[in-house]
């Protein structure tokens, strides 16, 4: 939880009583958004909590999980925050060459990719049977 957080449930918090017929002010609105979260007011919300986030992803960072169904373990070489930063654009460098093709027939390696994940390492991006192409198992 951060204070922009609050400050969205805040503004949504106004318009909801405006819309019952009981306008309150923006203040009005984040002391009792604070109440509700269990500080004592919003200075001391404010004083506590950080305004944004951490950064979910650095480079550098070790990860492990699932690309197209296969296992590896690589490590972040770059990454990129998306719109309101709950999605990230990575690029992983795995340690040893995934085969990204299903059939016996052929193969297609890749060792390194550029992927959208969202803050837990999910990517929106689905395979045909509704998995998604990256999973990030653990982030150390």
């Amino acid at each position: 939880m951060t204070t922009t957080d609050l400050k969205t449930e805040a503004r949504q918090y106004r318009v909801d009583q405006a819309q019952a017929g009981h306008p309150v002010t923006h203040s009005q609105a984040l002391e009792m958004v604070a109440r509700f979260h269990g500080f004592r007011d919003w200075n001391t919300a404010s004083g506590v909590l950080p305004i944004t986030r951490g950064p979910a992803f650095a480079v550098g960072q070790r990860v492990r999980g699932h690309y197209l169904k296969q296992a590896f373990k690589g490590t972040i070489i770059g990454v990129s925050a998306l719109g309101s930063g709950e999605m990230h654009r990575l690029t992983i460098q795995f340690d040893d060459p995934v085969d990204v093709v299903t059939f016996d027939s052929f193969s297609a390696f890749r060792q390194r990719v550029t992927t959208t994940v969202n803050r837990d390492g999910v990517s929106p991006g689905r395979t045909s049977d509704g998995e998604p192409h990256m999973r990030l198992a653990s982030l150390s």
